[in-house]
């Protein structure tokens, strides 16, 4: 079995991920490529990703790539988690991982209407009406938030407790559940939000007057396969566990895709991990480079065996429920933490000895950070010890 060191792994980080300063790009969508998706749960996380790996972009070239060009999409895919993705990617994302998530929501959705006696006996019709009313009066409207369009379909203000029986738990409206179905199920889509690049306040609108053309039905077994090829290009080698866990498959459900592919094992000090095998040549180290990725950036929350990139530094950079916040990197390993102050200052702390030409380029990294933000202060949807402790 080919050795895989730790080291080659991290020269393909650096290299794959475009964080070294020879990789990055001054194009918005093929850093977004290079990463298969960019997270998006947050959304300040997709304009700071960007802004790790990218030259002489701002945040208007971003927005210029979701919202006017329109090569980048927001949708709900692996793990019922929110991405980025090339739009070329969409059929894929659709086939392999949204349309499961939508027939999932909608048999969970269908039960709380049941158990709150709503749905005139047939939730799951009832609820597949109140969508089509509202994917109707989205057309009628061209683009709309969902306060507007529950102005239009009084029945996206039904209000369903989904926990009863809980003391905290409270009636909300159904208006999430309907826009997370008609997205999931390619019918519409996510549009430029009401605020800053850093808001969620989405506009929603059609599909078909958003993209450029109708989203591919793809085959399932045929879309998992390519979305695990990309994923093993920017992310291998690793263990078929790290695959699970990104996509949120079964495990027969990856095994069955690692069939369809030409992948081998190597040797990851002592853990088996798979590679695609026209990929085993090394990855020559590249110059040291530095990096301060946010909190939620697809590289640290690309695998789920992370020791081999984090070292000792779970419990400061971590939340309860393994979320990662804003990292410092340098030469493929994470060494610190960051934030962003309430007076826009970034302030950093580096959790081990680097060296003096190694702290001299994470502070030539923050310096470049603090460019992107300009007036803005967004605070990390999920926040972790460093990051609380930096900015108290």
């Amino acid at each position: 079995m080919y050795a895989f060191t730790t080291e080659q792994r991290q020269a393909r980080l650096g290299i794959r991920h475009r964080l070294a300063v020879e990789s990055r790009s001054g194009d918005v969508a093929e850093i977004a490529r290079s990463l298969v998706v960019l997270h998006a749960t947050d959304p300040a996380t997709v304009h700071l990703s960007v802004a790790a790996r990218g030259t002489a972009l701002g945040p208007a070239h971003v927005e210029r790539a979701l919202y006017d060009d329109r090569s980048l999409l927001r949708m709900l895919a692996m793990r019922r988690t929110m991405f980025v993705a090339p739009v070329e990617l969409a059929p894929v994302l659709h086939a392999s991982c949204a349309g499961d998530l939508a027939a999932r929501q909608r048999r969970t959705y269908a039960k709380y209407l049941a158990d709150a006696g709503i749905g005139d006996g047939d939730p799951e019709s009832w609820l597949a009406a109140v969508a089509d009313d509202t994917y109707r009066a989205l057309l009628a409207r061209g683009s709309a938030t969902g306060a507007q369009l529950s102005k239009d379909v009084p029945a996206l203000r039904t209000q369903v407790n989904t926990s009863p029986e809980k003391s905290y738990s409270k009636p909300t409206s159904i208006t999430t559940w309907v826009l997370l179905l008609l997205g999931t199920e390619g019918r519409i889509v996510r549009a430029r939000p009401g605020g800053s690049w850093s808001s969620s306040q989405y506009s929603w609108a059609p599909a078909e007057s958003w993209l450029p053309a109708p989203i591919d039905e793809l085959d399932a077994g045929v879309a998992r396969a390519e979305l695990v090829r990309r994923w093993l290009r920017t992310f291998g080698p690793a263990p078929i566990g790290d695959i699970k866990w990104w996509t949120g498959w079964t495990l027969g459900q990856v095994r069955t895709t690692l069939a369809r592919l030409e992948t081998v094992e190597v040797d990851l000090d002592g853990t088996t991990g798979l590679l695609l095998a026209d990929d085993l040549d090394p990855v020559p180290a590249p110059p040291p480079w530095a990096a301060l990725l946010p909190a939620l950036d697809p590289t640290p929350m690309g695998w789920q065996s992370r020791d081999w990139y984090l070292g000792a530094h779970k419990e400061q950079l971590f939340d309860r429920n393994g979320n990662i916040g804003p990292s410092i990197w340098f030469d493929g390993r994470i060494v610190g933490g960051w934030a962003q102050r309430k007076d826009g200052e970034i302030v950093t702390r580096l959790l081990e000895d680097i060296g003096a030409d190694a702290r001299a380029l994470v502070t030539a990294e923050a310096e470049r950070a603090a460019g992107w933000y300009g007036e803005l202060r967004p605070i990390p949807r999920f926040r972790t010890p460093l990051e609380r402790e930096l900015t108290a």
